[in-house]
């Protein structure tokens, strides 16, 4: 480990916020130096890691997912709790930038002293979270923050990704919202934990609480999961506005995230995400091997002439990649 990679060690294990900023755009950067120094640095951080509550959160839009995060974080730090923000932004799929709006949005949150809001392109990685999201949930542990919440870019079937590299998921959905249900994948209501109706105020919130109704009973029809805590998967109504309801959901998060400790879920979980991040991994060096050794370009233009397949194509580069090996 370099000395400077060593002194960005020692001030992010001390929580400061802008050494954890540097070493998430270390761990963010392409370059070959820095992937280098990112591997020393979260191979030195192991020790250091693995505590948080980590919470995976998504909505459809419009719900209300920058107002939710900053009213219920603020009362977790109310609590004592120093909290993270992994906010991840769609990319452009035109000039490659994200809007990332999320701390224009949190203006309290970014101010108050035990929290943290990160904003990441997704760079057109599937599963609604940034590339490096996984290594940046460590880098926030290792810097002392007990809570992250990893807020999604938005309800979609690859949505699910998120929920193997949180311990709970939270689904927010408005009220009064007609045929949402059905419109929701299945596969994000199958792993969503609690589903919280949010702005249940004003004249919304009796149609919050009828939503809320439709939503129990839909839950109910899922298989329960071994070794979950009762009455889990539920749905709960909070209006982050009127910041009412938020207690409601901590306490849900509260005894779900014990009963798993206790029953071991929590421990094979991890086990798990460790494992799905070794694949995950393994998928990125393989691809960036392959670019680096097959003439992929001109692989395309057979494939758009029409003189190959795209599988003859795919099955050339293959071999062409083997040989160099």
């Amino acid at each position: 480990m370099t000395a400077s990679t060593q002194a960005l060690r020692q001030a992010l294990i001390a929580g400061e916020r802008r050494a954890l900023s540097r070493a998430i755009t270390l761990v963010e950067s392409t370059r070959p130096d820095h992937r280098a120094q990112a591997t020393a640095l979260l191979s030195s951080l192991t020790a250091e890691t693995g505590g948080a509550m980590r919470i995976g959160l998504s909505g459809t839009p419009g719900v209300g997912k920058s107002t939710f995060i900053e009213s219920f974080g603020m009362q977790l730090i109310e609590r004592g709790r120093k909290v993270a923000v992994l906010a991840v932004d769609p990319s452009s799929t035109i000039a490659g930038g994200a809007i990332l709006g999320d701390k224009t949005r949190m203006e309290r949150l970014v101010r108050a002293r035990n929290a943290f809001i990160r904003p990441s392109p997704s760079g057109g990685a599937l599963g609604g979270v940034a590339r490096r999201t996984r290594e940046a949930i460590l880098l926030c542990e290792a810097a002392g923050f007990d809570t992250v919440l990893v807020e999604t870019v938005g309800v979609g079937q690859s949505e699910t990704t998120v929920a193997q590299m949180t311990d709970m998921f939270l689904l927010l959905l408005a009220p009064a919202g007609g045929d949402e249900l059905q419109g929701v994948k299945r596969g994000v209501m199958e792993i969503a934990d609690i589903v919280v109706i949010n702005k249940a105020d004003g004249d919304m919130k009796a149609a919050a609480v009828r939503t809320r109704a439709d939503y129990a009973s839909a839950l109910r029809l899922f298989r329960p999961r071994t070794g979950e805590a009762s009455g889990y998967p539920m749905a709960l109504t909070a209006s982050a506005l009127e910041e009412s309801g938020l207690e409601d959901v901590w306490s849900a998060l509260e005894t779900l995230d014990s009963a798993r400790r206790a029953s071991g879920f929590h421990s094979r979980r991890r086990e798990t995400q460790a494992q799905q991040w070794f694949d995950a991994a393994l998928e990125a060096h393989l691809m960036t091997a392959f670019r680096e050794k097959t003439d992929l370009a001109t692989l395309r233009a057979q494939v758009t002439a029409g003189t190959l397949t795209p599988d003859t194509a795919a099955e050339q580069g293959v071999s062409a990649f083997l040989e160099h090996r």
